[in-house]
């Protein structure tokens, strides 16, 4: 069935490569695909070569996607692989996010240096963070504690946290088990209280509009209760104009044929916060998510989107 060599696009963290790899063997064993029929190329983003400022500040989460997906457009590589919390709303023309596999745990764990829960943190310890949604999170549960930015990829934010850089820092639980270092958690944030990004814990493969070949090696490897959870939480993103510059929370659940959504926005301080939920049926996911962003506009009001610029 495969003759040409199939290239997988991704970013170079030990993260990123280990998803490629998850994705690779997957192909593997679906098509009867040999080893060196695919090759996984690494490219270089623009939000890993820019680490000294936030990502809000420079572009937000499309700098961790740009090169790839334009290696993806012009045909150097047949798909892309990434966390599915790092793909912008909107993709460029001739692009879309193909497939889902199954997702992980998409809570966010906690890490503390010396104390294991977010609660037992002394007043005024320092928590570093590079996402806004978590800032606003641990604002809103810690009023006292100060919030830094924390760049990095996962095994540079922990040994900045040994070194003694801040106290306790987050990470998403998913991708500490994809790089065998699960035990690293101190604590699991529960998901209605502490909510984790829209994508979280979930691969996404992101491949050309059309490409029917692509198609049918992709096909079998989606998870169809992630992609339908996926659909309503990008849909609740797309409603609000969701960036890098939006504290946004949301996470669907499916069980059997029905779907339940939990949405949550902040402002940064997170002095303000506005939930929602919807429930209905699978083929509705993304009508419950679009649904629950028009409420959660007209419940927060206009003041509280001015109030992120």
């Amino acid at each position: 069935m495969q003759t040409k060599t199939l290239k997988i696009g991704t970013r170079g963290s030990a993260l990123a490569l280990a998803q490629a790899r998850e994705t690779r063997d997957r192909l593997i064993r679906a098509h009867g695909l040999r080893e060196d029929e695919i090759d996984i190329v690494v490219i270089s983003t623009s939000g890993d070569r820019i680490q000294d400022r936030p990502l809000a500040e420079v572009g937000g989460k499309g700098l961790f996607t740009l090169e790839i997906e334009e290696q993806l457009a012009d045909g150097r590589i047949d798909l892309a692989v990434h966390s599915s919390k790092d793909m912008p709303t909107f993709l460029p023309e001739g692009l879309h996010l193909s497939i889902f596999l199954e997702r992980e745990d998409p809570r966010d764990a906690f890490i503390g240096r010396d104390v294991k829960r977010l609660l037992d943190l002394p007043h005024g310890a320092v928590v570093g963070s590079a996402s806004l949604r978590r800032q606003a999170l641990i604002r809103r549960a810690r009023p006292d504690l100060k919030v830094v930015n924390f760049r990095g990829n996962v095994e540079t934010r922990l040994r900045k946290l040994d070194a003694g850089d801040v106290d306790a820092t987050f990470l998403a639980y998913a991708g500490l088990r994809r790089l065998g270092l699960g035990e690293a958690a101190t604590e699991l944030m529960d998901v209605k209280t502490f909510p984790p990004a829209p994508g979280q814990g979930a691969i996404t493969v992101e491949s050309r509009i059309g490409d029917q070949r692509i198609d049918a090696l992709l096909g079998p490897l989606n998870h169809r209760p992630t992609s339908t959870a996926l659909v309503c939480e990008r849909a609740f993103l797309a409603g609000l104009d969701g960036s890098c510059r939006t504290p946004i929370a949301g996470l669907a659940t499916v069980s059997g044929d029905r779907l339940q959504f939990h949405g949550m926005i902040l402002l940064p301080d997170g002095s303000e916060v506005h939930e929602v939920t919807g429930e209905g049926t699978l083929s509705d996911a993304m009508g419950i998510g679009r649904d629950a962003a028009l409420r959660i506009r007209k419940q927060a009001g206009a003041h509280f989107f001015t109030d992120w610029l």
